[in-house]
C-alpha cells in the first residue's frame, strides 16, 4: 500500500524514493511511504491563501461544530483503524486509548468550545481593564487566529489520538494545519486522515498530510506560523536550531522525553490499598502500548524498608503479562512499534544498567504467542533498580521508550522529592498516598517540576483516570525538558494558536470590538420590557430600568422569619451598629435579589424560557430601611446554544435612591428564538388547556 501526500486538495502519489513500513508484529511490509515531488511551498501557500482566511470568517462556535461533526463521523467508522493498528502492535486495549481516546478528544475539545468560548470570532481573556479615573478610556486583551500554518508532527505511539488532539485545538483557533505522522504508524494515521478528507467537514485548504519527509517546509515558516512537534527531546533541538524557526521567532511547542515518577507515601505499606494500586499502575503503564507512552512511569519511588515488597509484587503482575500478536486471544502486550526501536530500547536499557540492576526480565528473550512472531519487534518487560537514585545520573536522564521501568527506594519524603525533580521536568507525576500530610508535602515539593500530578487513594481509584490517560481532562504537558504539550481536554490549548493582543479605548469601541457590553459603554435604551424580546432579537447593549420599591423594615424582618436568616446585622439595630461596616440594620443581600427579581420579571408565558445563574455577585453598599431599589437591566452577552434557544448574560446594578450602586451580578437566562416561541406557547396551551393556575389547596391565589 503506497501512502499518498494530500496537498492543495488534492491526492498526491510520489513516484520514486518509498520507504518500507514493515508490521511490528511479524516484520511483513504494511505501507510503502514517500513524499518526493510535493510542493512544500504550494502547500503552505495554499494553506495560508485559501486555508486560513476560510477558517477565520467562521465563529469559534462554527469551528467547534465541525469538530464535533467530525467526532461524530469517525466514531460511526472506526473499526477499521484498530484492524490497521494491530501491526503497530497494539492490543485491542491499546486501540482504544488511541482510537477511542481520539475521538472522545474531539468531542471533549467541541464541548468546551460551546460553553468556554464566545459565538465569535475573537475570544477574550480576561476582564476589562480601566485605565483612566473618569472610565472612558480602558484595555481588554483578546485573542485572535494567527495568520499563518501550523505544523504537526507526530510521534509513532498514538497515530489516531495525537493527530486528533492536534487537530481540534488547531481548527477551532482558526488556523489551517499540515499533519505530517511519523513514518513507522503512518499507515494508521492515513486511513483516519483519507475518512477526514472523506467527510467533507472542513473548508478547502484547511487540514492537509504528509506522507514522508517535510521536505524544506520548516525553512519557509513565518513569524505567523506554528510548529506542534512530539517526540525526542534530540530531534526537537535540531527542529529549534532550523534557522527559519529561529529567526523567524516561530511559535514551537513541543512534547519530548520524560521520565515520569511515580512515589508511593511512606503510609502505603503492603497490604494497604494505595500499595496495590501503586503496584498495579506501575505495571500497568509497562504494559500499555508497550510502554511507548511519554507519560508511561520510568521512576517508581518507594520508601526503602519496603522496596523489596514493591520489587516482589511488581514482579509477580509482570509474570502473569501474555506477550505477542495481537491479534491472538488472551495476549496483554504487543510489540514495540519497529525492530529499530527495539535495539534503541535494549541500547538504553544497556545505558541504565551501567547504574541499576536489572531485577525482572531480559532484554533480549521474551516468550511470544502467535505463529508469526519470530521477526516481530517483541521484548520483555523490564524492571531495573537503583538503590543510590541521588548518586546516578543516566537513571534520570536516559528514556528507554519501551517497556522499561527503575525502581528507586528512599528515604524520607524531603529525599522522595529530590529524586522525582531529578528528572528536570516531565510530563506527569503520580503519588499513592493516605496519608493527607505526606501528600500536601509531596505535591508542594514537586510540582514546580511536573505538568500533572496524579494523586491516587481508595476514595477516587474507581474513577481516576491513569496516569498516562488520554482521557485525562487536565494539562497534558510539563516544564523543562518534557515541554509543553497540548491541552486535553483544556480549552486554553486552543490559545497555543491564537495571538494575545492588548486593544485600548473607550469602553464603546472595546464593546464593539469583542461583541461584549462593559459599564462605561454605550446603553441602548428600550421601551420594549427585555423579558418580551426574543433571543435573536435582543441587541447588545439594550437597557431597561426598572422602577423602584422602598425597603422596609418590614421587609427585613419577613424575610427573616420566611428564610431562617437572623444575622444580627439584619436583626439588632445595636450589634448592627457596633459593626465597622454598618450604621444600624440593613437588608439582607439576597432580599435585594429576590426584590430585583420582581422589579424587572415579567410573570406572562414569553421568551424567558429559564434562569440559568448568576455570575460575579457583589455586595457593594449597605441598603438600609427606607432606601429605595432601582434595577439596570443590560444586554452584555449572547450565546446560541441550539436553534430554538440561546443564553443570554444581562449586567444587572442595583442601585439605591442616591443612584449609589449597592449590589451588581451578571445573570444568565435561556431564551426562545422568535421562531420558537409560538410553537411553545401553544405546546403549553395543548399540554394544560391554556395557562397554568396559580391555585394551590383548592384557593386561589391572590
Amino acid at each position: 500500500m503506497k501512502l499518498r501526500s494530500y496537498i492543495c486538495g488534492d491526492w498526491f502519489e510520489a513516484k520514486d524514493g518509498f520507504v518500507d513500513v514493515r508490521s511490528a508484529v511479524d516484520g511483513r511490509a504494511v505501507a510503502q511511504v514517500s513524499s518526493s515531488g510535493v510542493d512544500f511551498g504550494a502547500a503552505l501557500e495554499y494553506a495560508r491563501r485559501v486555508g486560513g482566511p476560510a477558517l477565520r470568517e467562521l465563529t469559534l462556535h462554527d469551528r467547534a461544530d465541525m469538530i464535533k461533526r467530525l467526532a461524530l463521523h469517525l466514531s460511526d467508522r472506526k473499526h477499521p483503524f484498530c484492524e490497521l493498528s494491530y501491526d503497530t502492535g497494539a492490543t485491542q486495549k491499546d486501540c482504544f486509548f488511541d482510537i477511542d481516546g481520539g475521538i472522545l478528544t474531539l468531542f471533549s475539545f467541541a464541548s468546551k468550545a460551546r460553553c468556554e468560548l464566545p459565538n465569535a470570532r475573537i475570544a477574550l481573556d480576561g476582564p476589562i481593564e480601566p485605565l483612566s479615573r473618569g472610565g472612558t478610556f480602558a484595555g481588554r486583551h483578546i485573542l485572535t487566529s494567527l495568520q499563518g500554518v501550523a505544523i504537526h508532527i507526530n510521534a509513532f505511539n498514538f497515530p489516531c489520538w495525537g493527530m486528533l488532539e492536534k487537530l481540534a485545538p488547531s481548527i477551532i483557533a482558526g488556523v489551517p494545519l499540515v499533519v505530517k505522522p511519523a513514518t513507522q504508524s503512518a499507515y494508521v494515521a492515513h486511513a483516519v486522515f483519507e475518512e477526514i478528507v472523506r467527510s467533507g467537514i472542513f473548508p478547502a485548504g484547511s487540514l492537509q498530510f504528509v506522507a514522508g519527509s517535510l521536505g524544506d517546509t520548516l525553512e519557509r515558516l513565518t513569524g505567523q506560523d506554528l510548529v506542534s512537534f512530539t517526540g525526542s527531546r534530540s530531534t526537537s533541538l535540531q527542529l529549534q536550531a532550523i534557522p527559519a524557526i529561529r529567526e523567524n521567532a516561530v511559535r514551537f511547542i513541543a512534547e519530548q522525553d520524560s521520565l515520569n515518577a511515580a512515589i508511593l507515601g511512606p503510609d502505603a505499606g503492603p497490604g494497604s490499598p494505595e500499595f496495590d494500586l501503586f503496584v498495579k499502575e506501575v505495571v500497568r503503564e509497562l504494559t500499555a502500548k508497550t510502554g511507548q507512552r511519554c507519560t508511561c512511569i520510568r521512576r517508581a519511588l518507594a520508601p526503602r524498608a519496603i522496596i523489596d515488597d514493591v520489587q516482589r509484587a511488581v514482579s509477580g503482575r509482570l509474570g502473569e503479562v501474555v506477550i505477542g500478536d495481537p491479534r491472538e486471544e488472551g495476549v496483554t502486550m504487543g510489540a514495540l512499534i519497529s525492530l529499530g526501536q527495539r535495539e534503541e530500547v535494549r541500547a538504553n536499557v544497556a545505558h541504565l544498567a551501567k547504574e541499576a540492576a536489572i531485577v525482572y526480565g531480559d532484554p533480549f528473550h521474551v516468550r511470544t504467542v502467535g505463529g508469526n512472531t519470530g521477526n516481530g519487534a517483541f521484548i520483555s518487560p523490564i524492571v531495573l533498580r537503583c538503590d543510590a537514585p541521588l548518586a546516578a545520573k543516566d537513571v534520570h536522564r536516559v528514556e528507554a521508550f519501551g517497556p522499561v521501568t527503575t525502581l528507586m527506594p528512599y528515604d524520607g519524603i524531603a529525599q522522595a522529592v529530590a529524586i522525582a525533580n531529578r528528572g528536570e521536568g516531565s510530563l506527569v507525576a503520580s503519588v499513592f498516598s493516605y496519608d493527607a500530610n505526606a501528600v500536601d508535602e509531596i505535591v508542594r515539593g514537586i510540582a514546580a517540576f511536573h505538568g500533572r500530578i496524579l494523586v491516587v487513594d481508595r476514595d477516587c481509584a474507581k474513577e481516576q483516570t491513569g496516569h498516562g490517560s488520554p482521557l485525562a481532562p487536565l494539562v497534558h504537558g510539563g516544564p523543562g525538558r518534557a515541554g509543553g504539550g497540548e491541552e486535553m481536554g483544556g480549552i486554553r490549548g486552543v490559545f497555543h494558536y491564537m495571538q494575545r493582543t492588548a486593544v485600548q479605548g473607550s469602553p464603546s469601541r472595546l464593546a464593539t470590538v469583542t461583541g461584549q457590553w462593559n459599564p462605561g459603554a454605550a446603553e441602548t435604551p428600550s421601551a420594549r420590557h427585555p423579558f418580551e424580546v426574543p433571543y435573536d432579537a435582543l441587541t447588545i447593549g439594550e437597557t431597561f430600568r426598572t422602577g423602584g420599591r422602598e425597603i422596609t423594615l418590614e421587609d427585613i424582618e419577613r424575610f427573616a422569619a420566611l428564610t431562617g436568616d437572623e444575622f444580627y446585622a439584619h436583626m439588632n439595630e445595636a450589634a448592627a451598629k457596633a459593626s465597622p461596616f454598618f450604621e444600624g440594620r440593613v437588608a439582607h443581600g439576597y432580599l435585594l435579589l429576590a426584590f430585583a427579581a420582581g422589579l424587572f420579571v415579567k410573570p406572562e408565558l414569553g421568551p424567558v424560557l429559564a434562569n440559568y445563574g448568576l455570575d460575579d455577585l457583589r455586595f457593594l453598599k449597605p441598603v438600609y430601611p427606607g432606601d429605595t431599589l432601582r434595577v439596570r437591566l443590560v444586554v452584555k452577552e449572547k450565546r446560541p446554544r441550539k436553534p430554538e434557544y440561546g443564553e443570554v448574560r444581562w449586567s444587572v446594578t442595583l442601585f439605591n435612591q442616591n443612584d449609589a450602586v449597592v449590589a451588581q451580578y451578571d445573570l444568565l437566562t435561556m431564551n426562545a428564538t422568535t421562531e420558537h416561541v409560538p410553537v411553545l406557547r401553544e405546546a403549553i396551551q395543548a399540554g394544560s388547556g391554556g395557562p397554568r393556575g396559580g391555585t394551590r389547596g383548592g384557593a386561589q391565589r391572590s
